[in-house]
Formats: C-alpha cells, structure tokens, sequence
C-alpha cells in the first residue's frame, strides 16, 4: 500500500496475485522478481481449500517451490512489501538453478535468529527496543560480534505485527505446526533485516557434510548434453595450458564464474567514443558496455567466454565447455559495433604476430572465436586468415544471424571453421545462416521455445550481466554456436597438442568430429554434422596414438520432452553416448496417448525417433508419461508433458509496443500498440519511407514508458541478441518473430551467499527503447 506507480490500487495496494493451476509432483514453480532490488516478492503454494502447503520466502531475484503431488493447486504471489514486474514459471522435476537462495528452510532451527547490529552509533537502549519490538531474548554472543536471539514462540499481538508486518494474515492458513514456526522464523528474520540498526540478521541453520559440490544451474544448460559433452568430461575438462582468444565485446572479468579462467588481453578498439572508456588501444579488454537499440549492452563476449571456459565443479553458476582451458578476452566490439581494422589488429595480437599495439602474448592462442561477422570479402583478411592458419591457430566463426544463403565474413573466409546454429530438438535454427561454406553445427537455441519444460527459455545459457550486476542469462544465435565448437576444440588440444588446423579439417571431413544431421554426408545447413565433444575428443586421443577404451553406453538428445498445449510430435534422437558397440533392446511407453516410431535409425536401434502425442478423448489437464529405453548396456528413462486446454483459450503476453527504429542514431520513426489472439500478434506499419530499419517490440508492464526491462517481454527481428537491418525498398510482408520474457538467473559463489550487488554500467542511451503515450 502507497507504493508503486500511481493508479487504482496505489492507496490500498494489490497485495496478492492467485494462479489456480493443475500440476504434477516434482514440478517446479519459480518466481522471477524483476525489481528485487526495491521490492521483495515471495511465493506461496496452497490447496485447494486454503491451506498453505509451502512457500518461498527470500528476498532475492527468484523465489522456487516443489509440487509435492499431482493436482489443482492455488500459487500466490506475495508482495512483502515494495511493487515489482515479475515472471511465473512451471517447469519440469529436475531442473535446479543457480540462485541466491538460502539452505531450504527445513534445515533452520525454527524460533532462533543471527543478528549482528551497528555497534558504533547504537545504544543500549536501542538495541534493547528491538528485542522488545520484536519480543525476543538474548541467549549468546557478545557485543560487537553476532549475537544468537531467541524469538517468543507465543508473542504479544503487536510484537506479531512487527515481526510479520503484511504476510501476518498468511499464519491462520498455516495449519501445519512445523511448517508455521519455520515460515514465522524466517519472515520475522526477514523484518529485522530491514531495520537500519540491524547490520545483518540470519537464520541459524543445521550443518551437514557435504558431498563434492557441482554448478547448480548445469540442469539448465541442456546444450551439453545434445553435444555428448559429459562422456568428453571423463577424458578431460581441459588444461591452463590452452589458450582460446574470444574476440568481442571484451569481458567483465569480476564475474565470479570467470574469475581465475582468464590470460592477459587487450582492447583493440582505436575511436576512444566507441570504446566509451576514454581511450583508445589499451591493455584493459574489460567490457564498459556496447550500447543498442534497445538501450542495454550485451555483455557479449562475457557470455561467449563463459560457454569456452567459465569455471566448473564450483558449487555455483554454470559450467564451461572447456573449463580448466583459459579465455585471452580481446576487445573490438564498442558502442555501435567495431571496425574490420581493429578485429584484423586483435587477430595477429592473438597468433603472435606484429600488431599496433607495439606488444605480443606471452604465449599466443591455440583457438580464435569469432562470433562476429559484417562486410565483404576482403583479399587482405583472406591473407591474413592465411597467415593465421600457418601460424597454427585454429580460427572459428560464427555463420550469422540473418537467415539467409548469404556469404558472411569472417565466417565464409577460407581456412575459417564456419559454425551454424542448431535448436534443442537439433533442427536448424530459423535465424541461422545456411549456404555452401557451413562446416559445421552446434546448439544457438530459440528463446521462444521450452521444449525440456525446465520453465526456461531453450536459449543458451551462460555468465552475463544486467544493470543490477552479474548474472547468467539466456542468448541465442550462431554466437552462442561458435563458442561450443572452440570449446570442444580447446579440449581436443587439452589432450592432443600437436592437432593443426589441417588435421582439424581432416578429422571433421571425415566425420569423426560430429553427428550427421540433415542429408547424409555434408550439407548445407549442417556442414558436416552437430559438434559430438565425445566423438571429437576420442579422434584427437587416437590421432596421438592413445585411443580410449571402449564405454557404450545408451543416451538421449533430451531426458524430458515438453509437448505443452500445442506441439503434437517432437523429435528424440536415440545415440551411444561412449565408444564401443551397443544394441537397442526395445522402447517402450507408460501412455495410450505416447507413441514412438523409428524416422532414420541404423542396424542397431540408433538414430532419430518421433514422439507422438494423441489428446483425442483427454479431458482438460496436465498429462505426464515416460519413454523406456533399454540396450544391451543401459536403460534411460525420458519423461514427457503434455496438456489439452480447452479450445477457446489463448495465451499472450499482453499489450505490446512495436517500436521501427532507425538503426544509425536510435530514432522511432513510428510506434504501434498490437494486442495478442492465441499467442499471436498482428501489425501493419504505414507510409514508411524507404531506408534501413530495425524493427523491436516489447511490454511496458509497469507503466514506465519504456520497454524490454527486466520482467517485461521483448524480441526483435531476428534476434533479440543482434538484431538485423531491414531494408525496406516496398510493400514488405511476413516480417516474424518471437517475442520472449527476460530471464537473467542471479549470480552466488562459497565466498559471498548473498549473491554479488556489483552494479553493471549500461553505457546506451534508454532513449532507443521509450515508448510514448
């Protein structure tokens, strides 16, 4: 109440919002709080008559409860105090994420708090008033250390009040003793923290032993396991001795899943304005922002680094393809891109070799990535990738974002390992470019999809950064492809340094480095096939005369198909994920209305399957099931949703902003409002002058007058991450594209369980994404 932006409800406050969902046991349901940092938003899991089964109540970016069982349940989300834009969403069971959140509340002594207070400007008599306030008791600790309270288990009315503030209505719905003293704790924990006397209050929590810890968003990065990255992981994880310079946007070298992972770089941007950090060439590659459209900056090369080699088996975050190899960050990406002349001066500075920064590494880069790409054909760069190639340096290149059969450079340069973008289903992506100089694939994503139903975008998931510090974020784009092959490479040299680009094209023309996808042999859309980091890292052992022994063992391109509402068959490929022969026994389904049938499979069982589902004669409803499938080895177990809704419902993200945008200065030279019918959005821009535009749509869900923040949906054509140039000559029809909700997955390490607060400049003007009313 009285807070938020002014409209009906600001006087009285809108509280609470109720979702009555049908959900399955081991769902999860997660809360996305875009505005954490003014506003604390919990969640709330109830029966259908009105008890408070569990809940979530941290104050971080994202609050997570478990279904305990199949049925109809009401989620409430909470406002604790404060407004925010938020994000709901259902995911599949096994799905864990990197988070802020605390040790699950059944591991706290209930009634018991943590507290530290500010000793240097509070009395006695005040430090007294809070326990009075909040009726609780000293019971160990001394001054200026923490200090062990005791909370009154039967408090007066408004000491009650003070603990629990606007949730104290929620206690007469907890009816389960144990659950109401943990909730009761933890909530009065939460009041005491935002006492300006209290420096840091906390529960007391059980400890345990713990078993080796792993990164716990690793379940959401479902593009590791399509590229058989985990068998690789058993031959290694890469040495320090591997160097792959990642040409981009720089690097934010504090976030904690590259600290430690990095060489000596350097910036190579020359226009001091582009490089926004008042200068021109320097030492530093540390990323000031790139700006856009849009108004944010990309953090770009941070998300490629973190996918070559964020660091792993840390506990927290995300793992890295390659994540014992080092990234050399090398900056040539500023405020509206960068120039041909400082990418070919971040070139030679990598391989070694005379440049105009007057210096040369230590000790240059085995592997380029380059997820980057503008211009033509330049016969000097083709000289130049040459010398590249003879110096040694493996050179790998994104195919671009513009869906086409064109040439893209510095992909299409010979000598350079092309890279086009794959989905989670392994289909090509719908902006990925195809054409004659693919070499190969590996997953980009799609933002629009949630095929493996984890409640997240099926985008690639990596380190990054938003205006509210570090974080991890969902991209897409052959940017995000290029990154898995240089990663799979740095592994191959990890165990095999003698491997030349020559013996590279060798191994990949010959397929030994790949799955075949798409026509047999090479294509066009897949090259020779999607990167397999198993099959790659097994050739570059046996090239060195050290083949691996035999592992076969039966796996999946997915251990969990979402059918959603609206899907009817979905691909499942059936694959040895070891070396070694093996023999497929038999698959099975637990469901009338699951089918699976052979589409492309070998003399073994192996090979490409379709997934069918049959909602004739189903009722309204969430529909769960299981794939089987044995081998002579193995059995794997592949779960399936699916849900029939009643056919006169349609979903959408609500109202939203079409703003056509004139790429050069950021201008909105027209602005539509378009509502949705069943997920679709249809619009009709009129008297556009020709010339160039980019074309970006959005949500303004708290009234801000600006769209895409944190929270709100956004998409651009093509992409959302790089956006393409429309050059509009006529009347231009089927101009599509998806439109997503931001999701950034907050930053935690050992060192710091609260999670990072470092804030993250965004050098863009937020004038390219207002909208007017």
């Amino acid at each position: 109440p009285g807070t938020g932006d002014p409209g009906l409800t600001q006087t009285s406050g809108d509280l609470d919002d109720y979702y009555s969902i049908e959900l399955l046991a081991g769902q999860t349901i997660t809360l996305l709080v875009a505005d954490f940092n003014v506003a604390d938003v919990d969640l709330y899991l109830f029966s259908t008559d009105g008890e408070i089964l569990d809940f979530s109540v941290e104050e971080g970016e994202i609050e997570t409860l478990v279904v305990p069982a199949d049925g109809t349940y009401i989620v409430n989300v909470f406002a604790f105090f404060g407004a925010s834009n938020y994000i709901l969403a259902i995911g599949s069971a096994a799905q864990k994420i990197a988070t802020r959140r605390s040790p699950p509340s059944t591991d706290i002594i209930p009634w018991q708090a943590i507290i530290k207070y500010r000793e240097q400007t509070l009395p006695r008599a005040a430090k007294e008033d809070i326990v009075h306030r909040f009726g609780m008791s000293h019971r160990a600790g001394a001054q200026n250390r923490q200090q062990l309270l005791t909370m009154e288990r039967i408090a007066f009315s408004q000491q009650q009040h003070n603990r629990l503030g606007l949730a104290r209505d929620k206690k007469a719905r907890l009816l389960n003793p144990d659950l109401q003293a943990r909730w009761e704790t933890l909530v009065s924990i939460k009041t005491l923290r935002r006492d300006p006397a209290v420096v840091f209050a906390e529960p007391n929590y059980r400890v345990h032993a713990l078993a080796v810890p792993n990164d716990t968003a690793y379940p959401t990065q479902w593009h590791y396991p399509l590229i058989n990255l985990p068998a690789a992981w058993d031959m290694t994880t890469g040495v320090p001795e591997v160097i792959v310079a990642v040409i981009d946007t720089g690097i934010l070298a504090g976030h904690p899943d590259l600290a430690g992972q990095t060489v000596p770089g350097y910036d190579f941007i020359r226009d001091p304005a582009s490089a926004g950090d008042g200068n021109g060439i320097d030492p530093n590659p540390e990323d000031t922002g790139d700006g856009g459209s849009l108004g944010g900056s990309s953090f770009h090369g941070t998300h490629v680094s973190g996918t070559i080699a964020a660091a792993s088996n840390n506990g927290f975050g995300v793992a890295g393809v390659a994540w014992n190899a080092r990234i050399m960050p090398l900056r040539v990406l500023g405020i509206e891109g960068g120039t041909s002349y400082d990418v070919n001066q971040a070139l030679r500075y990598a391989a070694g070799l005379p440049n105009d920064s007057g210096t040369l590494p230590e000790q240059r880069a085995d592997i380029i990535n380059l997820s980057l790409g503008g211009g033509g054909f330049s016969q000097s760069e083709q000289a130049l990738y040459n010398d590249l190639r003879d110096a040694g340096v493996i050179v790998v290149a994104a195919a671009g974002n513009e869906g086409s059969r064109n040439f893209h450079y510095p992909s299409s340069y010979d000598g350079v390992i092309s890279v086009s973008a794959v989905d989670i289903q392994r289909h090509i992506t719908s902006y990925s470019n195809f054409g004659s100089d693919i070499d190969i694939a590996a997953p980009g994503g799609d933002n629009g999809t949630d095929v493996n139903g984890d409640g997240f975008p099926d985008g690639i998931l990596s380190t990054g950064a938003s205006s509210n510090g570090f974080v991890y974020s969902f991209l897409a784009g052959t940017s995000m492809a290029s990154p898995h092959v240089a990663g799979v490479l740095a592994l191959m040299k990890s165990v095999n340094t003698n491997l030349s680009p020559e013996d590279i094209d060798a191994l990949l023309e010959n397929g030994d480095l790949t799955d075949d996808l798409g026509n047999p042999g090479r294509d066009d859309q897949y090259g020779h096939g999607m990167i397999n980091a198993e099959r790659a890292v097994s050739a570059a052992l046996t090239a060195s005369g050290k083949p691996p022994a035999d592992n076969p063992r039966i796996g999946a391109s997915s251990s969990l198909l979402n059918f959603s509402s609206a899907a009817n068959s979905l691909d499942l490929a059936i694959q040895n994920r070891g070396s070694g022969e093996l023999q497929l026994a038999k698959i099975d389904s637990s469901e009338d209305w699951l089918s699976v049938t052979p589409q492309d499979t070998d003399t073994n069982g192996l090979g490409l399957y379709k997934v069918v589902v049959d909602r004739d004669g189903l009722g309204v409803g969430v529909y769960g099931g299981q794939i089987t499938v044995s081998s002579s080895i193995n059995t794997i177990t592949i779960n399936v949703l699916m849900s029939v809704i009643d056919e006169n419902a349609g979903g959408n993200v609500g109202q939203l902003y079409l703003l056509l945008v004139k790429p050069d200065f950021g201008e909105i030279v027209a602005q539509l409002e378009v509502s949705g019918n069943s997920g679709l959005y249809r619009y009709q821009f009129q008297d556009i002058p020709t010339g160039s535009y980019e074309l970006h749509a959005g949500s303004d869900t708290d009234n801000d007058f600006f769209i895409c923040d944190a929270g709100e949906a956004c998409g651009s054509y093509l992409t959302a991450d790089q956006p393409i140039v429309i050059e509009l000559e006529a009347d231009t029809h089927s101009i599509d594209f998806p439109i997503e909700f931001l999701v950034n997955i907050p930053t935690v390490n050992a060192s710091n369980s609260a999670g990072t607060d470092t804030k993250i400049s965004r050098r863009a003007p937020e004038s390219g994404r207002k909208i007017e009313r």
